[in-house]
């Protein structure tokens, strides 16, 4: 071999060195960036439910994704949510519940407001934190349609429904609801709200009755709801991380998984404007698409 191969040999070899460790690198900024840390060493997971839940998926991928990891040890639900629409909140109970089943520990840490559903999400933790002044509680669920009836008539506008069914325009903005339309609806809110109620007396250990007993749609502060047993103890993120670690076996302060921020304008619009909501209150929307809100 001459010298000269030998050169471009160990040239090629530096420059597949150096761009291995470039990507090697990048991959390594992107993971802390992401929120997911350094490979390697075990570590407690937050996950945080914010703003109205009107979607599930991100959150459940994320939850299994904690499951799943080996090096996740804990994980800790950070609520900070006055509620949102009825089935996607069920979605992040149940995920919460598998990574529970899995063997992994899970402390719930209740923000400034974890109210309705975001209370509901908590109750699937094995263990919840609160301050002592935040607002909870709000156990019930909201359906609202508006009646125009009385403003279509005063402008001469006559709404039409053709419909294959008695009921198929339940809710129809533009005449008075009937009495066993109002029945229908309310038997329907009726279920979720037990649904609710029986996640709460499970997820906190709790008689049925004792729940029924505050689950009128009252909210109350972390302090009052330590006194009627909804949380388990008063403090903050470090006060659940730090539990979580422990059931986990790991040191007072752990490694972190931190959640994801990927920043989203709609996101924001939506989630701290309060813009983009409007659709579940729109006239002429048929009830199935008028969400079942477990809200404050």
């Amino acid at each position: 071999m001459t010298s000269r191969t030998r050169t471009i040999i160990i040239a090629l070899g530096v420059t597949v060195g150096v761009i291995a460790v470039f990507f090697l690198t990048v991959w390594a900024l992107m993971s802390v960036l992401e929120g997911s840390g350094l490979p390697g060493g075990q570590k407690v997971a937050v996950v945080e439910v914010e703003g109205i839940i009107l979607e599930s998926e991100a959150l459940v991928r994320e939850l299994n994704e904690h499951r799943e990891n080996p090096s996740v040890r804990a994980v800790v639900i950070r609520v900070n949510s006055p509620g949102g629409v009825v089935a996607p909140t069920q979605e992040i109970y149940s995920a919460i519940e598998r990574v529970r089943k899995s063997g992994k520990p899970v402390v719930a840490s209740l923000g400034s407001v974890a109210a309705s559903g975001g209370y509901y999400v908590a109750t699937a933790a094995e263990r919840i934190y609160a301050s002592p002044g935040t607002l909870t509680g709000s156990i019930g669920v909201v359906m609202q349609m508006a009646n125009l009836e009385g403003l279509l008539k005063k402008v001469g506008v006559d709404y039409v429904v053709v419909k294959s069914g008695q009921y198929k325009d339940i809710g129809n903005f533009a005449r008075t609801m009937t009495a066993e339309e109002r029945r229908i609806l309310q038997a329907l809110l009726d279920d979720v709200y037990e649904q609710f109620v029986d996640a709460v007396a499970r997820g906190r250990k709790l008689d049925r009755a004792a729940v029924a007993g505050f689950a009128d749609g009252r909210i109350v502060s972390g302090q009052q709801a330590m006194q009627l047993r909804m949380v388990d103890a008063l403090g903050g993120l470090d006060d659940a991380i730090e539990d979580a670690a422990k059931r986990a076996g790991l040191p007072p302060k752990p490694r972190l998984i931190l959640p994801r921020r990927r920043f989203s304008l709609f996101d924001l619009l939506r989630n701290e404007l309060g813009l983009f909501r409007a659709a579940p209150l729109v006239p002429g929307f048929p009830v199935l698409k008028t969400p079942l809100y477990l809200m404050e």
